[in-house]
């Protein structure tokens, strides 16, 4: 595996200093321990029918996603005083294809009986088994400016450098040029897109700006399309209130559990996660000729899509 990784084609990223390098696999950028967990994955996972995969592009609500999900899948067991969300990580209770630790995660996931694994790979790189079991896909996506923001500082964060060591402007060209983890961004949400299409029943997409502005109505499509829907009695009691309000940012970045500590074999801290959650925050690091130019990049790969990430 190592001299076939090594033959890749490999990009450094050179406002942060040369901490991180991509590798192009199968048309997409991926850090070279992603890489080697993601290829175990396809050779070797198995997918149940009864799983329901997480998916995202890095910087997109994945965490969200997660936190929501857990919820909505353990509310017959845990209620707000005794889910594991209060003292575990949440990327821990719901583990990610290819972290190197999965197979660690997935003891977590089979002693609690859970159906929920995340993952950020390529839709045409997941394991064939994900497509042939016919398990549930949840696919979340979000405005590109602000998932450029967020993917700046999440990895200029783990390399620990102060924003005047880490030129934005260098960043946001990279990411115009397709260079990002599991970029480019705009194949990434492509991909799952016009696989909705082919298997609607199958692939749900949830845009991360439309379920911060109406989080109830999406967070009830949610939970029916993963097979757990609220009863009658369950909203009149407020339990999808509730789950919104748990796993709303101002809660779960106040936690302890998300304010200390990190992944093992991590650099990203569990702080670094959850940084603002708000929508344009782009407007504060845009030129508005980089509004531009990415409005432009936009409209050329999203056209004809129904698809507004700008």
């Amino acid at each position: 595996m190592e001299e076939m990784i090594d033959a890749l084609p490999q990009h450094t990223c050179g406002w942060i200093k040369g901490n991180i390098t991509f590798y192009k696999y199968q048309e997409f950028w991926i850090s070279k321990s992603h890489l080697e967990a993601n290829i175990l994955a396809q050779q070797s996972f198995k997918a149940e029918p009864s799983d329901v995969f997480l998916c995202s592009a890095p910087k997109t609500g994945t965490t969200w996603l997660k936190s929501l999900a857990f919820a909505i899948v353990t509310r017959e067991r845990f209620d707000k005083s005794t889910t594991p969300l209060l003292t575990k990580f949440v990327h821990e209770c719901v583990p990610h294809l290819e972290r190197p630790l999965v197979v660690e995660y997935e003891d977590i996931r089979k002693k609690l009986s859970l159906p929920l694994i995340g993952t950020h790979l390529p839709y045409a790189s997941l394991p064939e088994s994900v497509i042939s079991s016919n398990c549930k896909i949840v696919y979340i996506y979000r405005n590109i400016k602000d998932v450029i923001v967020s993917h700046y500082h999440f990895l200029r964060e783990g390399s620990k450098l102060p924003m005047e060591d880490a030129p934005f402007e260098e960043a946001f060209e990279e990411f115009c040029q397709g260079v990002s983890a599991y970029g480019p961004y705009w194949d990434h949400v492509l991909g799952y897109w016009k696989a909705s299409l082919e298997r609607p029943e199958h692939i749900l997409l949830l845009k991360y700006d439309d379920l911060k502005s109406d989080p109830k109505s999406n967070v009830k499509r949610l939970a029916n399309f993963i097979g757990c829907p609220f009863s009658f009695n369950e909203e009149k009691a407020g339990v999808v209130d509730n789950i919104i309000r748990f796993c709303g940012f101002e809660n779960m970045s106040n936690l302890e559990v998300n304010k200390t500590g990190k992944l093992k074999g991590s650099i990203f801290e569990n702080r670094f996660f959850y940084r603002k959650a708000k929508d344009g925050d782009w407007k504060n690091y845009f030129t508005n000729e980089m509004k531009t130019n990415i409005d432009k990049l936009t409209d050329e790969k999203f056209t004809g899509t129904g698809l507004i990430l700008k």
